[in-house]
């Protein structure tokens, strides 16, 4: 049988990856090149990314490819956290650094945008869950700011979008990736011109929006000589990680949830329409694009960001192993105390542990005392998250939700698995762990004629990898700790 080889990007908020990808029939194998580390930079008191390392990266990932492989690969694609945008001037040039998504100037954005489009009609036209980082807020920071790269400005790329066109030199933004900008009509599938003339920023520094499975063009000559390769087809895969994740969900059916577990954590369903209605805006869900156009019905949660800064915390005396921090948890005793994953106190502080313990005093519980307490804290309060998540997924979901599909990095921690299991009441499938690379890939296969619709690519996942299943237990103990942990989210708010 042929094989074809294909080369990923993926870039998470804290590090990023080159992955290239084999698929032979319906086996597809994987095998990482390069990783290196991605992390916020701070200029001038903001929190920017250094667009510019990253490029110097992906290419020498795709140098990478080519001395391991010793041959080109059939296309590349790039996928990367959500939201966050570039600036261009007319002579191409980047202006600036982009900022990042925590980044504190868009405190209090929301409140003073929906002065100007009401808040329900924000979400009537985009069906996209408030967060004040949104790439809306965010542009309308800078609009208030009287930002000097704002008024210089002639088109807006989002990182992966510019990533592309520093490739290419071709610009163009993707579907899924557009839809997290909360600046696109869900309906219309096509930017929302009422936004932009509220904002008083020109909708035409927008890019025509493209479908995932796109070919965009190819990487540009100079960068194919630096890099030993020929001019390499670039594809827009779905250039939203989750996007890519969730291509590679190896399910069948309707009857069934995601849970996109790393950094973020974005639970939800998949639908062929987006659910915009009364219900799912007072519920704060959000409809993000995917592939074949259909809808990723879901909430972002604060997934183990919490756990990521404490150890950052910690590794300044002690730089903990993962699997240390796993028996550091089950030693513990359960269900002592909880957290809001999603509290504003956890957004960004500088002394995470430090804000869990606050916030257990704020809440009226006692507060963790050692490493171990707060590292059970944060795994019980994620899978209790997950349930109260879920429970409000199934009073808008279409279909029923008979299961859940764990993917990405947190699929590979049993211990948080078991206990999601145990919290949700139903089964749980974890795995692939490489969800988004996977997409991605697949999604380069699909314009490429490998394959021909998302099912032949969840059908080849399925091939590929095989889940690790967990039955609920412990039913009765989980309800009563649900119960508690609700009462303490309230007081939390």
């Amino acid at each position: 049988m042929e094989k074809h080889s294909f080369l990923a990007f993926d870039l998470g908020a804290t590090s990023g990856r080159s992955i290239a990808g084999s698929l032979t029939g319906d086996k597809l194998e994987m095998k990482e090149l390069t990783r290196f580390p991605n992390s916020m930079i701070t200029v001038r008191n903001h929190f920017h990314w250094d667009i510019f390392s990253l490029f110097e990266h992906l290419k020498a990932g795709l140098r990478a490819f080519r001395q391991s492989e010793n041959i080109d690969p059939e296309s590349i694609g790039i996928d990367t956290w959500g939201v966050d945008f570039g600036l261009l001037a007319a002579d191409g040039s980047i202006l600036g650094i982009p900022y990042a998504y925590r980044d504190s100037r868009t405190d209090g954005m929301m409140d003073e945008f929906f002065k100007l489009v009401p808040r329900k009609r924000v979400y009537e036209l985009t069906g996209i869950q408030f967060m004040q980082f949104n790439s809306l807020f965010q542009l309308f920071a800078m609009k208030r700011a009287n930002s000097s790269l704002l008024n210089t400005a002639t088109d807006l790329l989002f990182i992966p979008d510019l990533l592309n066109y520093l490739f290419t030199g071709v610009k163009k933004s993707e579907f899924t990736f557009s839809t997290t900008s909360q600046m696109l009509n869900a309906n219309t599938k096509t930017w929302e011109k009422s936004l932009f003339d509220a904002m008083q920023v020109p909708v035409s520094i927008m890019q025509e929006i493209v479908m995932p499975g796109t070919i965009i063009g190819k990487v540009s000559t100079d960068i194919a000589r630096e890099a030993g390769v020929g001019q390499v087809p670039l594809v827009a895969v779905a250039l939203h990680d989750t996007g890519s994740a969730i291509a590679a969900v190896p399910a069948e059916g309707t009857n069934w949830a995601y849970l996109s577990s790393g950094t973020w954590s974005l639970m939800g369903i998949e639908t062929h329409k987006a659910l915009i209605n009364e219900k799912t805006e007072a519920l704060n869900f959000t409809n993000e694009g995917g592939v074949e156009g259909t809808f990723r019905f879901l909430k972002n949660i604060t997934g183990l960001w919490l756990l990521e800064q404490c150890r950052k915390t910690w590794s300044e005396k002690k730089d903990y192993a993962y699997n240390e921090i796993i028996d550091m948890a089950k030693a513990a005793k359960p269900f002592r105390c909880f957290v809001d994953p999603d509290a504003s106190d956890f957004m960004n502080p500088d002394d995470m542990p430090a804000a869990i313990r606050q916030y257990c005093n704020k809440t009226g519980q006692p507060a963790p005392s050692n490493e171990s307490e707060i590292i059970r804290c944060i795994f019980d309060s994620l899978a209790l998250k997950y349930r109260q998540v879920l429970d409000m997924l199934r009073e808008v979901s279409p279909h029923p939700i008979e299961k859940l599909h764990v993917i990405g990095g947190g699929s590979k921690n049993a211990f948080l698995c078991q206990l999601t299991a145990n919290a949700i009441g139903i089964p749980v499938l974890a795995g692939p762990s490489e969800a988004t690379a996977l997409g991605n890939i697949m999604v380069q296969a699909m314009a490429m004629g490998c394959v021909k619709s998302l099912a032949e690519i969840r059908n080849v996942v399925s091939q590929s990898v095989k889940p690790d299943a967990y039955s609920p237990q412990d039913i009765v103990q989980w309800e009563t700790a649900y119960k508690k942990f609700r009462e303490v989210i309230k007081l939390g708010a």
